[in-house]
C-alpha cells in the first residue's frame, strides 16, 4: 500500500472517531443520570473529562492527516442503542449499573481498537504526533477499562 493511500485510510478512521467521539458524548451525559453506584458515577464523569481529550486529539490528529471529512459510526451509535435498552430494562440499580459497565467496557475496547490501529498507521507515515496522541489516547483507554473492571468487583461484592 502507498503512503497515501495510508494517509487517506488514517483520515478516514480519525473521521469515523470524532463521529463516534459526538456519540460517546451525548451517550455519557444521558449514563450518567442513570447510573447509581457513586464509584461508576465518579468513573463516568472522568471519562467524560477524558473523552473531551480524545477528541482534541482527534482534531489535531485529523489536521496532521490532511483529512477534514466526517462520517457516521454505526459501532458506537449501535452501543448507544444497547446501553439505553439495559439501561431501560434494568430491574433495579445494581443490574442497571453493572449493565452500563458492560457496555462502556464494550465501547473503551472499541477505543483501544481504534487508537491502537491508527497509532500504527500513524508511526508509518511518520506522522509522529499523532502516533504519540494515539498512544496517549490508548493508555488512557486501558485503564478506564481496568477501572470499570475494578468498579463492577465493588459493586458485585467480590
Amino acid at each position: 500500500m502507498n503512503n497515501d493511500a495510508l494517509k487517506t485510510l488514517v483520515a478516514q478512521g480519525l473521521a469515523a472517531m470524532k463521529a463516534g467521539g459526538k456519540v460517546a458524548a451525548m451517550a455519557t451525559d444521558e449514563i450518567q443520570k442513570d447510573a447509581h453506584h457513586s464509584d461508576l458515577k465518579a468513573a463516568l464523569e472522568k471519562g467524560n473529562q477524558t473523552s473531551q481529550q480524545w477528541t482534541q486529539r482527534i482534531d489535531r490528529a485529523l489536521q496532521e492527516a490532511g483529512g477534514s471529512g466526517e462520517q457516521k459510526n454505526p459501532v458506537l451509535e449501535g452501543l448507544y442503542e444497547v446501553s439505553r435498552q439495559i439501561r431501560q430494562q434494568a430491574p433495579d440499580d445494581t443490574s442497571r449499573d453493572l449493565g452500563i459497565i458492560a457496555n462502556g467496557q464494550l465501547a473503551l475496547h472499541y477505543w483501544i481498537a481504534a487508537f491502537g490501529t491508527i497509532r500504527t498507521y500513524a508511526s508509518q507515515l511518520g506522522m509522529s504526533e499523532t502516533a504519540e496522541a494515539m498512544q496517549t489516547s490508548l493508555d488512557e483507554a486501558k485503564q478506564g477499562d481496568e477501572q470499570h473492571t475494578e468498579i463492577a468487583k465493588r459493586i458485585m461484592g467480590s
